[in-house]
């Protein structure tokens, strides 16, 4: 079994609320929700202009599991109202 996980922290433009920010990681969440991709926010839920998520698929091998995840980061990085602050990818072998 082949674990992939995604942290990334995001700056979300133009939030002035937490209603603006929740709207940003909705879409974000609706945008990959055929992916087989589970997603929370792991961290900074109480401030406004930040958030961090955590993305993670499985797999019985590690290219698929590797290559969901660079199209995932691929898809964050084109997401509109957000900007990628920082990010840390693992694939961990069981």
């Amino acid at each position: 079994m082949v674990i992939g996980t995604l942290k990334v922290q995001v700056r979300i433009e133009g939030s002035r609320s937490l209603k603006d920010k929740r709207r940003v990681l909705k879409s974000v969440k609706d945008r990959i929700s055929n992916m087989n991709i589970a997603t929370a926010e792991v961290e900074d839920q109480e401030l406004w202009q930040v958030s961090t998520l955590g993305f993670a698929t499985v797999s019985n091998d590690p290219g698929h599991a590797n290559s969901t995840m660079d199209h995932l980061m691929n898809l964050l990085m084109r997401h509109p109202g957000m900007d990628i602050v920082d990010s840390h990818l693992e694939i961990v072998h069981l």
